[in-house]
C-alpha cells in the first residue's frame, strides 16, 4: 500500500507551500518541518493512501487532522491575521475550508504546518528523526492515540525515500 511518492510530495507541495508561508513568518519552511510533514503523512495516511481516518473516524486528508483539532486551529488563526491569510493563499473558492483536508494537498499541508507551528518550543533537527517522531506523537497523534513513535519512525523510514 503507497500513496504518493514521498520526493513528489515534498518538491511539488510540502516545500512551496512552506517556502511561500515563510514569507510571512520566516521559519515556517525549516528542512524539520519539511520532514515532519513527510513522517506525519506517512504515519497517518501512508502518504495519501487513505484519506479517511480508517474504519470510520472523523480525520481527513494526507495527515489525517481531525474536525476539532481543524475547528481549534481555525479559532487560534483568528488572532493571527497574516497566518490566516498564508492559509488561507491555498484554499479554492469552490470547496468550504473543512472539506480541503482530503482533496487539496496545499492546504492540508499549510493548515498541518500552523498546527504544529502553534506548538510550544522548537522542532528537533530534520536529522533527528527519533525526535522527530517523538515530536508527531507528542503534538499530532497525542499519548491518546493509538499510534506509537516507533510505528511512525518506521513508516517514515519505509515510505519516505521513494
Amino acid at each position: 500500500m503507497r500513496g504518493i511518492r514521498a520526493s513528489h510530495l515534498r518538491e511539488l507541495v510540502i516545500r512551496p507551500v512552506l517556502e511561500r508561508m515563510a514569507r510571512v513568518r520566516p521559519g515556517l519552511d525549516s528542512p524539520a518541518a519539511e520532514e515532519l510533514l513527510v513522517g506525519t503523512a506517512a504515519q497517518e495516511s501512508r502518504l495519501g493512501y487513505s484519506l479517511r481516518q480508517h474504519p470510520s473516524g472523523p480525520a481527513r486528508g494526507i495527515y489525517q487532522m481531525e474536525p476539532a483539532t481543524f475547528t481549534d486551529l481555525m479559532r487560534w488563526l483568528t488572532t493571527k491575521p497574516d497566518l490566516m491569510s498564508a492559509a488561507a493563499d491555498w484554499a479554492s473558492p469552490a470547496i468550504p475550508f473543512g472539506a480541503q483536508l482530503a482533496g487539496n494537498l496545499y492546504f492540508a499541508t499549510a493548515i498541518s504546518r500552523l498546527n504544529y507551528y502553534r506548538k510550544p518550543g522548537s522542532l528537533p533537527s530534520a536529522d533527528d528523526l527519533d525526535g522527530l517522531a517523538a515530536y508527531w506523537k507528542r503534538w499530532w497523534n497525542t499519548e491518546l492515540g493509538a499510534g506509537t513513535t516507533a510505528e511512525g519512525l518506521r513508516n517514515y523510514r519505509e515510505l519516505s525515500r521513494t
